[in-house]
């Protein structure tokens, strides 16, 4: 069987063609009480109406009870009833519908109602609209009511139920059916199907990613045998993503982007993801990191807050040159500019302040290496010696116009790390959750400091897992796992 489980008023109603199914009726999904917490396939509710107390609408209700995921959600239902339950929604598929007009070289010039089967547009032309649609509000028919004028609105949305679907509409649905619920990414040689899918979030063109494919393909042998199975996913997915278990996001990070809202979704849906929303928040932001370092008083270098130009030479007074100068949100040693005199310092903190209000002004700490403690659920995972890259003060060198060059590494066991470093690394990530994180340490004479936390760590086969081998890998399939029993 796919994982699914389709729920119809009557075993008739499933369209023509939808093949490869455990199929049952609203009757008997609603009298048979199925254990939450037991591993069930996903949910497909084709009941012939979804009204307010029907069987259709205790099919999701009950469903969600359970644990299980259903299309529709409850909530679909509910915010679909009336116009002001779904209004949060329209300016953005209004948005969808401007930009789909723009483009096309005939456009419509009547109103007109598009028709939405699990994401696919029955016009394929407002293909990006359908599933922006289906983003927000997931159920298997959806109608776009699109009103013509000077700006085209949306004028109403709704879920369509199987009741009110027309014969000729069903082979539509059933093509859809069976691309949505369609298994990828199978081993062909497996004895038996992972008892839970873990969607990877990927861009496969990202010049540094923070997990290449093949250390992918390393964790996929690795976790399928314990009953996870790893699929890559990328930006164009994001309306698929309710039908995997979990949710483990390999892009660097950022609020203003989609892993925010891939990371906001998962969680919507009740999946275990790595980076949460709250993770990344906290994480993406030097500003939010330095002062909650200093609150807990865990070591760090020392910083200021710097909020423009006027404060920059009461700053350098007080850190002394050379100092480094942060923009809050960047990674992999963007935004991260040392300025050795005065002059260098103002001119970069100018460019920097054009593109935040608040930038960091820090000590200058050299060191040979930097420590990065893996910690996942609050227990280190790994720990890492991150080389400066060749005649550079950062582990990696950005040039415009050039590849980045990175310095090299030295992977110990947990066992053999500074109890110091890995302890430091442990508490400033227990500030921040229960997930995967890389925490950034210096030391040298003057004792540890913790430089940042990173909410998307790197996690390389042959690098990160050096020492500890697939225990590393194991350890991250066992998180998943144990929130999805």
């Amino acid at each position: 069987m796919s994982g699914w489980l389709i729920v119809v008023d009557r075993l008739s109603d499933l369209p023509d063609g939808v093949l490869g199914h455990e199929v049952v009726t609203t009757r008997d999904y609603l009298s048979v009480r199925r254990q939450k917490g037991r591993h069930l396939p996903k949910v497909l509710n084709l009941s012939r109406g979804y009204a307010y107390q029907t069987k259709g609408y205790y099919v999701s209700l009950l469903a969600e009870a359970r644990g299980h995921k259903v299309i529709p959600a409850i909530t679909t239902i509910l915010e679909l009833r009336r116009r002001g339950g779904y209004g949060h929604a329209l300016p953005e598929l209004e948005d969808a519908l401007a930009r789909t007009l723009k483009r096309l070289g005939d456009p419509p010039t009547a109103s007109f109602t598009l028709r939405v089967h699990l994401g696919i547009a029955a016009d394929p032309r407002f293909q990006g609209l359908a599933l922006k649609a289906f983003d927000w509000f997931r159920a298997p028919v959806l109608e776009i009511a699109l009103q013509a004028g000077e700006r085209w609105r949306v004028r109403a949305v709704r879920a369509v139920a199987l009741g009110d679907l027309k014969p000729d509409d069903r082979p539509a649905l059933a093509a859809a059916i069976d691309r949505y619920t369609r298994l990828r990414w199978k081993h062909p040689k497996a004895r038996s199907s992972p008892r839970f899918e873990l969607a990877v979030l990927v861009d496969p063109k990202e010049a540094l990613p923070p997990t290449v494919a093949g250390s992918l393909r390393h964790f996929a042998r690795v976790a399928e045998p314990l009953g996870l199975g790893v699929e890559p996913i990328q930006k164009k997915d994001y309306a698929s993503l309710a039908a995997y278990d979990a949710l483990w996001i390999r892009e660097t990070t950022n609020i203003d982007h989609h892993t925010y809202r891939f990371a906001l979704r998962a969680q919507q849906e009740g999946m275990p993801v790595i980076d949460d929303p709250v993770s990344i928040v906290r994480c993406t932001n030097k500003v939010y990191l330095a002062d909650l370092l200093a609150v807990h008083g865990i070591g760090a270098p020392r910083t200021r807050v710097v909020a423009g130009t006027k404060e920059l030479d009461e700053a350098a007074s007080d850190l002394g040159y050379p100092l480094v100068l942060k923009i809050p949100d960047g990674s992999f040693s963007r935004g991260v500019k040392k300025a050795d005199d005065r002059a260098c310092l103002h001119r970069l903190a100018r460019d920097m302040l054009e593109e935040s209000d608040l930038i960091l002004a820090q000590a200058f700490m050299y060191t040979e290496f930097d420590w990065r403690v893996g910690v996942l659920d609050g227990e280190p995972l790994f720990v890492t010696q991150y080389r400066m890259a060749k005649r550079h003060w950062q582990i990696v060198r950005h040039e415009e116009g050039c590849r980045p060059v990175e310095g090299g590494f030295r992977t110990v066991a947990i066992r053999d790390a500074p109890k110091e470093v890995v302890g430091s690394a442990v508490a400033a990530a227990r500030l921040i959750g229960k997930g995967l994180y890389g925490v950034d340490v210096k030391q040298n004479a003057d004792g540890v400091f913790v430089i940042e936390v990173n909410d998307n760590p790197n996690l390389n086969h042959g690098v990160e897992d050096q020492a500890e081998k697939d225990e590393v890998w194991r350890r991250l399939a066992g998180w998943f796992l144990k929130r999805l029993a």
